[in-house]
């Protein structure tokens, strides 16, 4: 047939979606990369409690203990002589900003305890405890 007639065959309209799969993995592969850093502090196992006091959404500085007795401020592990002065210093940078206290579940009170003295020590009113959720009753 000559230009304006069509030929059953000779023309292929299906989608060739191999560049779209292509797409998605890499956007997948991307996202499971990204999303373990969205977490701030250091991953400890959090204790389990009932009720959450979230009313006040504001940034907290993220202080983290591991089950090995590491101290973190957000993602910089610091001793705990050096703890209260380092809170000190981004507390004059940033005042009135709360402070969020994350422990593992493997610490006994003695251990969150010297931090909090720390915190206390370097002018700290107020600290949050970072729980889990209980799922369920």
């Amino acid at each position: 047939m000559g230009f304006g007639g069509t030929s059953r065959g000779s023309v292929k309209n299906d989608i060739n979606v191999t560049p779209l799969v292509d797409v998605v993995l890499v956007l997948l592969i991307i996202f499971m990369v990204i999303t373990p850093m969205l977490q701030r502090g250091k991953d400890v196992r959090l204790p389990q409690a009932t009720g959450s006091d979230d009313k006040d959404k504001a940034d907290p500085i993220v202080v983290s203990i591991t089950a090995d007795k590491k101290l973190w401020i957000e993602t910089t592990e610091h001793d705990e002589k050096s703890i209260a002065d380092q809170l000190r210093t981004t507390l004059q940078q940033t005042p009135g900003r709360k402070v969020l206290l994350k422990g593992d579940k493997a610490l006994t009170f003695g251990d969150v305890r010297r931090v909090m003295d720390g915190m206390k020590a370097a002018g700290i009113k107020g600290v949050g405890l970072g729980v889990e959720e209980k799922k369920g009753k």
